[in-house]
């Protein structure tokens, strides 16, 4: 399935007016995979926020995946879901999700890379590439293990943490399929910020 290589991941404390607004900017913007990622709230409050972006995101032609959680994917008609190290198996979220859900992992390092290719993921998430504001327990990764990240699998590997449009160059020549980024598009104009990145990232 071909995948956008830009690759938006919301943050509830960036929120400038409102979830779909800010969605609908990034995607106008230029990325076409958006990732809701909610903490601190209800599964049902989960659900309702997942039905409010998927709303957006079908009526601007992009995707949405759900961070962590197979059941909210599953109980709002989601694209599909991001799972960590330690959420579900990407197997068990495909048997929940089906064939034509979109799985993505992360991994940091080749042996999570490759066991998530082999248990059947669309994409990996791969970072902290240049630290990050929006995760406290992110690790940063040389570009240098980003590199054999890459060259070890055959799936699509989105650099993630820390990326803006100033800094993403530094990222080419890695392999990367594309970026997975937060606060580089939801701090100051959205819009103008996913466009600026969409022309960098399809110079990687």
């Amino acid at each position: 399935m071909e995948l956008s290589r830009l690759y938006a991941i919301t943050d509830r404390k960036l929120i400038q007016s409102s979830l779909g607004e800010d969605i609908a900017a990034a995607v106008k913007g230029g990325a076409g995979l958006i990732q809701l990622r909610e903490k601190n709230v209800t599964e049902d409050e989960y659900i309702a926020y997942a039905r409010e972006a998927l709303a957006v995101c079908r009526s601007l032609g992009a995707r949405l995946i759900i961070n962590d959680s197979v059941a909210v994917c599953a109980a709002a008609g989601a694209d599909g879901v991001h799972l960590g190290q330690g959420d579900t198996d990407p197997k068990e979220a495909r048997r929940i999700l089906g064939g034509n859900a979109i799985i993505g992992v992360t991994a940091k390092t080749v042996e999570q890379a490759q066991r998530a290719e082999t248990d059947g993921a669309d994409y990996l998430g791969s970072g902290a590439v240049f630290g990050t504001s929006t995760k406290a327990d992110a690790v940063k990764m040389d570009i240098e293990t980003l590199r054999e990240i890459v060259s070890s699998v055959s799936i699509p590997v989105y650099a993630i943490g820390g990326i803006n449009a100033e800094n993403i160059s530094q990222l080419r020549g890695s392999g990367i399929y594309g970026a997975a980024v937060v606060s580089g598009i939801f701090k100051g104009d959205i819009e103008k910020n996913a466009a600026r990145l969409k022309e960098e990232v399809e110079l990687l």
